[in-house]
């Protein structure tokens, strides 16, 4: 059997994933240049070289490991995992940690160390990850990682992005129409055109010939490009390790890491679910290594698994579209490309790929699980719906010139339950597993299994790990400590005295509950 590094269907692959990244490099320049007051030597010369090398180690290898995986298959249709910047993290990194410490000290030097340290020690969480990694995709169920990939893919991929397309119909619509035609209709164009290459032109076209394109579109007025290779920086973290920045951040940096390790989990179960079965550890471990590299090499922000293989999947992308993403990453970051890129290609002309994914995620989760646990997958869907709500409303908060902090949140109570809001976005990947584990097991009638999972929740929310929170000036950050959130211990705790009495009360009667399967009904 054949197996090509590269098949025609990569190019509609590569777009995509190359047009996620590009979102992500300028997040990155923009926040680090706005917020935290970075020089452009730093911005261009030493953060996104470090991650061109990370961005396309990670490409080659996840590209090897998939054509590794259709040789011992025997099957030509194995899809790469994709990979890039972790979008959870840039936010997190540069809202709770970067900008703080910058707006304390006026330093960018030592924001951008602070930085470094917290992407390597993420890397290092992801790396110890991936000896356990294995051992909890086996115990927990797969409604429970699918529906909290589903509740991202339709909150924070989905939604920007169709917010997006409906912001600028004349230039977005027409290339989005190309791309659902391609994807849920199966046509072929002429000539074997992919339709994100299509998408891209016709919005490209579309958007200089109605005047979109202009001045206004740079990100960078002094368009600063020209080569800046990698430099080994590992000599400026050293003095920042014991720093009182990083002992006041560890709150955060050791959360983030751990929420990397489970997203990495989540996105390996479901292109499992696609029919790509890859290695646990080896996955884990590559992607810790990758934060780790991008931080000795000067970027300030993890690599991770990409959210979406089941997405590149359906469209016919196999092993090359990584190989070319990680190719074209490394030559915008490298050159400081971005900035012209920009000034050619607009956003809205690729953004319905992004659409489509997202599109594709959600459905997998109620396709690819037992058809009697999709109350359980819509259950895990709320936590990160209450998450980009809190994110929505904070946007809207900061653009009137005011926060959560100044007006408190008792001035929503009487319309919008914003504690609530707040309690279920704090750690809303762990909380979306727990509530959609546990509901999986109560529809099996597993009730011990449930209280095990519900005391794991009383746990958690003991510590902070969920749940706690506390509003500041900059936002809203978790608290960590003993019983920060110990409401939600004592709640969590009566479900498990719930369930376990209900698992004795069927033992001693069985005619008290109906005890028929689910799957039998």
């Amino acid at each position: 059997m054949n197996y090509p590094l590269f098949v025609k269907k990569d190019i509609d692959g590569f777009f995509g994933l190359a047009i996620d990244n590009l979102v992500q490099l300028i997040l990155i320049v923009s926040f680090c240049k706005m917020l935290c007051g970075m020089p452009d030597e730093l911005v261009f010369g030493m953060i996104l070289p470090g991650a061109a090398i990370s961005i396309l180690m990670g490409n080659l290898f996840y590209s090897w490991q998939a054509r590794k995986l259709a040789i011992k298959t025997k099957r030509n249709d194995v899809t790469a995992l994709p990979y890039g910047i972790n979008t959870v993290s840039l936010f997190a990194f540069i809202f709770f940690i970067m900008a703080p410490v910058y707006k304390d000290t006026g330093d960018p030097y030592l924001v951008w160390k602070i930085g470094m340290v917290a992407c390597f020690l993420s890397g290092v969480i992801e790396m110890l990850g991936a000896l356990i990694g294995g051992y909890l995709r086996r115990i927990t169920p797969r409604a429970a990682l699918l529906s909290t990939l589903a509740g991202i893919a339709i909150t924070f991929i989905s939604m920007d992005f169709a917010f997006r397309i409906f912001e600028k119909p004349i230039i977005a619509l027409f290339p989005l129409a190309f791309i659902l035609v391609q994807y849920f209709s199966k046509v072929r164009f002429p000539l074997g055109l992919p339709g994100g290459l299509i998408a891209i032109g016709v919005g490209t076209g579309l958007a200089w010939m109605l005047g979109y394109m202009g001045s206004e579109s740079i990100v960078s007025k002094d368009g600063f490009v020209h080569f800046s290779p990698p430099h080994f920086c590992a000599g400026s973290m050293i003095d920042i390790i014991q720093s009182k920045y990083m002992l006041q951040y560890i709150s955060i940096i050791i959360p983030m890491g751990v929420f990397n390790v489970v997203g990495s989990l989540q996105n390996l179960e479901s292109a499992e679910a696609a029919g790509d079965k890859y290695n646990t550890p080896s996955s884990l471990l590559t992607n810790g290594i990758g934060s780790v590299v991008a931080s000795l090499f000067g970027s300030c922000f993890p690599t991770t698994i990409y959210i979406g293989h089941p997405g590149w999947k359906a469209i016919g992308a196999r092993t090359g579209y990584s190989i070319l993403n990680g190719i074209f990453v490394a030559i915008i970051c490298l050159s400081g490309f971005v900035t012209i890129i920009l000034k050619v290609v607009p956003l809205e002309a690729g953004i319905g790929i992004l659409l489509w994914i997202g599109i594709v995620i959600v459905a997998q989760a109620f396709q690819e699980t037992p058809k009697h646990h999709a109350m359980a997958v819509a259950t895990g869907l709320f936590p990160a719906i209450a998450a980009w709500g809190l994110l929505m409303v904070e946007s809207t908060l900061r653009s009137a010139g005011t926060t959560l902090f100044i007006i408190g949140k008792e001035a929503f109570a009487n319309n919008l339950a914003i504690h609530g809001m707040i309690s279920l976005e704090r750690g809303f990947i762990f909380t979306s597993m727990i509530l959609a584990s546990i509901s999986v097991f109560l529809i099996e009638k597993k009730f011990i299994t449930a209280c095990m999972w519900s005391l794991g929740a009383a746990l958690l929310s003991y510590v902070g790990i969920i749940h706690a929170y506390e509003l500041t000036p900059n936002g809203v950050v978790s608290v960590f400590g003993y019983g920060v959130a110990s409401d939600f211990s004592i709640g969590y705790c009566s479900f498990a005295i719930l369930f376990i009495a209900i698992h004795f009360y069927i033992r001693g009667n069985d005619e008290g509950l109906d005890i028929k399967s689910p799957k039998d009904i």
